[in-house]
């Protein structure tokens, strides 16, 4: 069977436009992809790991606000969570059975906090993500306080990055922090991979999502690894993967056999 690629433009609930692609495969499972800060699913790594991806499973992956040919402005992962909604329910009316969410550094924090708030998704796998917001700590996350915090910051993201960035900056009030949101994913398998060599969030913030995650969870802190979509490798990509799989596959099972319980149960009860 000869898939074709598609793009489509999805609006989300707050009416922002965003530029999306849908690399078709297996009805039975997709994965929505969720990249990071300035990225877009153009870029040749994300597009890469796509393709990854797309070798055992449909594919929609995406551009957030403020990012590529989307409209509105990011909001470093507030707002985003509408988008990434979108693109979940989009792989639904595609037919898919099966939806994960795999999101990379700001992308893991909105999956994480979509799956929470929103839900819809059968299993969440967070790369490279912050626990907490605001973090300083090191070198390129300063960088990123100074991009997104300053106009001439903002001016460098527009014109060099192809990231427009909303002018009020971080957002006020807090959304939901990424290890609260981990808290309530929860019966939804959730997969943290962190490397030790992150150069922007230590590997302190994937212990602290997954010490504040219920189960099923599982953290893979991966040697000489770095950041995000940058670091990938085809074993890497191909790990999650098979991760994604028997996640989803185990849960519809326990959910069966909870079903037939009930079933029997009920079954045995006087009317």
């Amino acid at each position: 069977m000869k898939f074709v690629v598609t793009t489509a433009t999805l609006v989300t609930e707050d009416g922002v436009p965003i530029d999306a692609v849908h690399m078709p495969g297996p009805r039975d499972l997709a994965i929505v992809m969720a990249h990071g800060f300035t990225q877009s699913w153009q870029r040749s790594m994300v597009w890469t790991i796509a393709r990854r991806f797309n070798l055992k499973a449909g594919v929609v992956t995406f551009d957030f606000r403020g990012h590529g040919r989307s409209g509105g402005l990011s909001t470093l992962g507030d707002k985003e969570i509408n988008d990434l909604d979108m693109a979940v329910h989009y792989a639904r009316e595609l037919g898919y059975q099966k939806v994960a969410a795999v999101g990379f550094s700001m992308g893991s924090s909105v999956v994480l906090r979509q799956a929470a708030l929103r839900g819809g998704v059968d299993a969440v796998v967070s790369v490279s993500g912050p626990g907490r917001w605001y973090y300083r700590g090191t070198e390129p996350m300063r960088r990123v306080h100074f991009v997104v915090e300053k106009r001439l910051g903002r001016l460098i993201a527009r014109q060099f990055l192809h990231t427009r960035i909303d002018p009020h900056g971080w957002p006020f009030p807090d959304p939901l922090p990424p290890a609260a949101a981990a808290e309530r994913i929860s019966p939804v398998p959730l997969l943290i991979v962190h490397g030790d060599q992150d150069q922007f969030f230590p590997a302190d913030h994937a212990r602290q999502l997954y010490a504040a995650a219920r189960e099923p969870k599982e953290l893979w802190l991966i040697p000489d690894f770095g950041h995000a979509e940058r670091a990938m490798d085809d074993q890497l990509t191909d790990r999650i993967t098979a991760w994604v799989a028997e996640a989803v596959t185990e849960q519809a099972e326990q959910a069966e056999q909870a079903e037939q319980a009930e079933q029997a149960e009920q079954a045995g009860r006087p009317g």
